[in-house]
């Protein structure tokens, strides 16, 4: 069973970009994966470190088992996560447990740095993959087949310099947008978070809104979500792109995009 591994840096990060790709990877037969690399400890205002910690767990792992997504408990706490030797271990051992094909993690540029370091980390660590004198933590035997990075499209659309981010193909969420939706409703602590911290009102209307301002950019879809290809050099033995083959028609291609972005190799 091929498999596709979402990491991502805070417990609901995934079901707002990512879990619609997920649920239809899995509808086609795909084992899922899902880990969120930092606590959750920071969102909250009603609730101290601990308590948080321990709710945001709890939801991610009920969030998880909505999806029908095999979870990997956190390895820091907010604002703590950081490129280094220590961390890459630990999530190179995920990837190593996970066996991925496909790695769907956050935008090289986004709004804060807990999503930027938490991108960096899975890329070197799906690159880690096939180098068995690279140890992980725990450590686990290297594998072989080729693994293929995605980026999700950044918050709000656009990089921390606010420019717009066109994505290079559009996966249509539509048929599982309410399964999608109800594992993002299993956050529930971030309802009054989000509200305070960042005036997104419900962060459920918020998901909404945004999977349908993806499907508008994509001018197919309903609700959708869209994805960068990363280079496949170290990665892969050639070019390949396994989420177009798995999803099919569900999978649209930004020519444009990728035309503009080709580099020969």
């Amino acid at each position: 069973m091929p498999s596709a591994l979402a990491i991502f840096a805070h417990p609901d990060d995934i079901e707002f970009v990512a879990a619609g790709t997920l649920l239809q990877l899995k509808a086609r037969g795909w084992d899922i994966h899902y880990i969120n690399l930092c606590t959750g400890n920071g969102g909250s205002v009603q609730m101290d470190g601990p308590t948080t910690t321990q709710k945001r767990l709890e939801e991610g792992q009920e969030a998880a088992r909505i999806l029908g997504a095999t979870f990997y408990p956190p390895i820091c706490d907010d604002l703590e996560l950081t490129y280094s030797v220590p961390f890459l271990r630990k999530v190179a051992a995920v990837v190593r447990m996970a066996k991925p094909s496909i790695v769907l993690t956050h935008a090289p540029a986004d709004y804060m740095e807990d999503h930027m370091q938490a991108c960096r980390l899975a890329v070197t660590a799906a690159f880690s993959h096939c180098i068995p004198n690279f140890q992980t933590d725990p450590h686990l035997d290297a594998y072989l087949h080729d693994v293929t990075v995605y980026h999700a499209m950044p918050v709000g659309l656009c990089d921390p310099l606010r420019q717009k981010i066109q994505a290079g193909a559009y996966v249509d969420t539509t048929s599982v947008h309410a399964h999608k939706r109800e594992a993002l409703a299993a956050h529930e602590s971030q309802k009054h978070w989000l509200d305070v911290s960042q005036g997104m009102d419900s962060y459920l209307i918020s998901m909404d809104e945004t999977s349908a301002a993806v499907g508008k950019l994509s001018g197919q879809f309903e609700f959708a979500e869209g994805w960068r290809r990363h280079l496949h050099v170290g990665f892969s033995s050639k070019e390949i792109d396994p989420l177009k083959d798995a999803l099919g028609e569900l999978c649209l291609i930004n020519e444009a995009y990728e035309q503009a972005k080709a580099v020969p190799v």
